[in-house]
C-alpha cells in the first residue's frame, strides 16, 4: 500500500476512499522549501495550486508513483518531465466545471448591475447619499439578448454556454480544437434540450461579443493583449476565471481606462498570491481570490474523482 502526502488539502470523502483502499495518508502540509528532503518518503503527492512539483522534486523522489492535482490546471507541475520518468500525473477536469462557470456569471451580473462598485460605496456613502448612488448606478444592462463570447469550449466553457443560453444570451465560442460547433445539453426542469454553440474566429468574436469569459489554460503567453483589445466592441464586459497570465494586465488596465472594456471581473492574477495593487484597487474591476472551484459541491467532486484515479493507478 502507498504512503500519500495530501499537501494542499483534499475533501474528507476523497481521503476516506484512499484510506479504505488501504493507503496511508498524511495531511500535514510540508512547506515548499522542505519538500526536497521530505517528499522521498512518500509514494505520491496530491496538490492544488499552492505546491509546485518541478524537475528537482521529481528527480529526488525515485519512489514517486503519481502526482495528483485537485483541480484542472497543471501549470504548477512539470507534467511532461514527470511522465518521462514514469510518474503518473492526475487531475480532475470535470469536477469543478459548474462551479467555475457559475462564478464567471456571478462576476458578469455584478459588473452589469454595478454590484461590485455599489457594495464598496454603500457602507460609507449609502446613508448620506443614497439617492445620488441610486442615480449613479441606474444604467445597468441585462444579459438577455446580449452576445456572450467564450474563449475555450472545453468542459468549463460548455458549462458557461449552458448558463448563458438559459439566460437568453446569444452564445458563440473560440476554440482551436473545435472547427464548427459544439453541442451542449441544457436542463429545462425535468427535461433537456441539445443546443449547438458555433465556434468562430477570435476576430469575429471580439467584434460581436458584449460579454467575454475566459476558460482556457495558461500556455505561456497572454491570449488577450493590446491587439485583441483594439478589436473589441466598445463597452464590453470581460471575465477571467481561468488562469493568471491569459490576459495581459497592462493592456487590460489601458482598455478599462479608455472605455473599451466597461468593467472586468477577475478571479485569477499574474502574480498570485500577491496580485499587483493597481489591479486590486481599480474602480472598474470586480475581484475574487481564485475561488472558481471553491464550492462545497466541487470540493467533494474533486476529492472523490482524484481518489478514484489514484486508487486505479496504484492498482497497476
Amino acid at each position: 500500500m502507498a504512503n500519500i502526502l495530501i499537501n494542499d488539502g483534499l475533501h474528507p470523502s476523497g481521503i476516506k476512499m484512499l484510506e479504505e483502499a488501504g493507503h496511508t495518508i498524511q495531511t500535514d502540509k510540508i512547506a515548499q522549501e522542505d519538500l526536497l528532503a521530505e517528499l522521498p518518503k512518500f509514494d505520491g503527492i496530491c496538490v492544488r495550486s499552492a505546491t509546485k512539483v518541478r524537475t528537482d522534486l521529481i528527480d529526488a523522489c525515485t519512489n514517486l508513483k503519481f502526482i495528483g492535482r485537485g483541480g484542472v490546471g497543471l501549470d504548477n507541475i512539470d507534467v511532461d518531465y514527470a511522465k518521462s520518468k514514469g510518474v503518473a500525473v492526475l487531475n480532475t477536469p470535470a469536477a469543478s466545471s459548474r462551479s467555475v462557470a457559475e462564478l464567471a456569471f456571478g462576476h458578469m451580473m455584478s459588473l452589469s448591475r454595478f454590484v461590485y462598485q455599489s457594495n464598496r460605496q454603500m457602507p460609507t456613502d449609502g446613508h448620506a447619499n443614497f439617492g445620488s448612488l441610486k442615480k449613479s448606478y441606474s444604467k445597468g444592462v441585462e444579459l438577455e439578448g446580449k452576445t456572450l463570447g467564450i474563449i475555450g469550449l472545453g468542459r468549463i466553457g460548455q458549462e458557461a454556454a449552458k448558463i448563458g443560453l438559459g439566460l437568453g444570451m446569444n452564445v458563440v465560442g473560440v476554440d482551436p480544437f473545435i472547427k464548427e460547433k459544439v453541442t451542449v445539453t441544457c436542463k429545462l426542469g425535468s427535461s433537456s434540450l441539445d443546443v449547438d454553440v458555433n465556434a468562430i474566429s477570435m476576430d469575429e468574436m471580439l467584434q460581436r461579443a458584449d460579454f467575454i469569459t475566459m476558460h482556457i489554460p495558461f500556455t505561456g503567453a497572454p491570449v488577450l493583449g493590446a491587439a485583441e483589445f483594439s478589436k473589441m466592441k466598445k463597452g464590453v464586459f470581460l471575465v477571467d476565471a481561468a488562469r493568471g497570465g491569459t490576459i495581459d494586465e497592462d493592456a487590460l488596465l489601458e482598455a478599462l481606462d479608455n472605455g473599451t472594456v466597461a468593467a472586468a471581473g477577475l478571479d485569477v492574477f499574474i502574480n498570485e498570491p500577491t496580485p499587483r495593487q493597481d489591479i486590486l484597487s481599480h474602480g472598474k474591476i470586480s475581484l475574487t481570490p481564485h475561488i472558481g472551484a471553491s464550492t462545497l459541491e466541487a470540493q467533494e467532486k474533486i476529492g472523490t474523482e482524484l481518489a478514484s484515479k489514484i486508487i486505479e493507478v496504484l492498482k497497476g
